[in-house]
């Protein structure tokens, strides 16, 4: 009994820690499956996350370096800039801004692009100074067809039309083109001397609309050009693409209307009334680029009493390179001037 009892109590405490053991073997296992499951699960809601934030800032892939998002920003900032250029032209085309020139009608150079184009500025009464230029240094005929197309020179008197639109000053400035073929005629400008700026606006406007070159030039009709001379000097501005040349000054701004000079708007110039730098009106020059924008902004450009005043404040706001050209000083001559005062 004693032997059967002592056995009984033997086998009683194993069963008891083998069950013990199972239990708590289940408990691990389904702990484990616990924890897998949260594990998988944030790792979907983190995938799902990543992909919806992708979808919704539009990089579909990796995140990207600041370097390329700044690239990015700026492809995005030319593209809107491109697209409102396109939008800017489309309006000039449909306002009429659109160059009358051709490389296949203007006859100069075979199609090639002029180098310059040289308004002389003349009035009614100026014949004797016209016929001085003539004979000085602007040939005629063939020879000044010449100088167009073998040196890419063109040179035109630049006149408007009369207050009272065929008179005898009209008349006789017809008669004299049919014979020298050397005016450019500005239909739509009344010639009048307190007009100067509007007409040297109205030049730039139409060379740059009627003529392809590489630079227009404005001068007086007492002024006398060496052509060469000129040519060479404006071959050396080619690279810049943005150029206002001329012999730069400053001077005093008048207030008093009794003046010759006298300046409507001169209190607009500061207490010390001083002209900004510019070029002398005897002889300007400006770029291809430069005349195109007068063209397109000429009805809003202002004008001030002198025409050289006047295309000098065009100037200002322009990323334009001025350049003080000495041999562009026509008052006085000196070896290798282009200009002088005749």
């Amino acid at each position: 009994m004693q032997i059967r009892g002592s056995g009984h109590r033997q086998v009683g405490p194993g069963l008891g820690s083998r069950v013990t053991a199972l239990m708590l073997a289940m408990f691990a296992c389904m702990a484990s499956f616990y924890v897998a499951g949260r594990l998988w699960q944030d790792a979907q809601t983190r995938v799902y996350l990543i992909k919806e934030l992708d979808r919704r800032t539009g990089q579909g892939h990796t995140s990207i370096s600041v370097d390329d998002t700044l690239k990015v920003v700026a492809c995005r900032h030319q593209h809107k800039r491109l697209a409102a250029l396109e939008m800017e032209l489309a309006h000039a085309k449909h306002a009429g801004y659109i160059s009358k020139y051709s490389s296949h009608s203007n006859g100069t150079r075979n199609g090639e692009r002029l180098l310059t184009v040289i308004g002389i500025m003349t009035g009614f009464g100026r014949k004797n100074y016209r016929d001085a230029v003539r004979k000085s240094w602007l040939p005629s005929g063939a020879t000044l067809k010449k100088l167009e197309q073998e040196k890419g020179i063109l040179v035109r008197f630049v006149i408007g039309r009369s207050a009272n639109k065929g008179d005898n000053f009209d008349r006789a400035i017809d008669d004299e083109n049919r014979k020298t073929n050397d005016f450019l005629i500005l239909e739509n400008h009344v010639e009048g001397s307190e007009e100067q700026p509007q007409k040297t606006k109205r030049f730039f406007g139409l060379a740059a609309d009627t003529f392809d070159a590489e630079f227009y030039a404005r001068i007086n009709d007492d002024v006398y050009v060496n052509v060469d001379a000129l040519g060479g000097m404006l071959s050396t501005h080619w690279d810049k693409p943005r150029v206002y040349m001329g012999c730069m000054k400053s001077g005093e701004v008048f207030s008093e209307s009794s003046h010759k000079w006298y300046e409507p708007d001169w209190w607009k110039f500061g207490d010390g009334k001083t002209y900004f730098r510019h070029a002398s009106g005897e002889m300007v020059v400006i770029s291809r680029a430069v005349a195109q924008f007068i063209s397109i902004n000429r009805l809003i450009l202002r004008t001030y009493a002198h025409d050289d005043v006047s295309v000098g404040s065009w100037m200002l706001g322009l990323d334009v390179k001025h350049v003080n050209e000495g041999k562009l000083c026509c008052s006085s001559w000196t070896p290798g001037a282009v200009c002088s005062a005749l």
